[in-house]
């Protein structure tokens, strides 16, 4: 695998090490759907990678029912959590990003296009975000 830089791998182990089922799960499988040396499997780590996002808003939000935009939406309206505007607007654009961009999240539309940094930078991004989404939820007293 070429992750090397050091905050990169401890991002990505300490959103692992951190995160409650099934958050891990997710990030866990990303990181195997990239590492795979044989078989990378680009679009299913970014998928996995944006579903452990998800997966964690919806547990703080308490709305297993909630898309990641509707969740995020939730967390400044309806949590203690605030985080600013423009970096919540960013992952509702990631999040968009995988509902479309060569069918990521949904049926494949063309030829995929995904190569080793899309993937990456969505498994290093999405266990960043996780990390700081786990901060600021125990900081608001709310339990994972």
């Amino acid at each position: 695998m070429e992750i090397t830089s050091e905050s990169e791998i401890e991002a990505i182990e300490q959103a692992i090490e951190d995160s409650p089922s099934p958050i891990t799960i997710h990030l866990q499988q990303s990181l195997s759907f990239l590492s795979d040396r044989k078989n990378p499997d680009y679009r299913n780590s970014i998928k996995e990678a944006i579903s452990a996002v998800e997966a964690l808003c919806k547990r703080i939000t308490n709305d297993p029912n909630a898309t990641l935009g509707k969740a995020l939406g939730k967390l400044d309206d309806e949590t203690q959590i605030k985080t600013h505007k423009a970096l919540t607007k960013a992952f509702e654009n990631l999040y968009g990003y995988t509902s479309d961009a060569d069918g990521i999240r949904h049926a494949l539309l063309d030829e995929p296009t995904i190569d080793f940094e899309d993937a990456k930078f969505m498994l290093v991004s999405c266990s960043n975000f996780v990390n700081y989404l786990t901060v600021k939820a125990s900081k608001a007293g709310i339990e994972l």
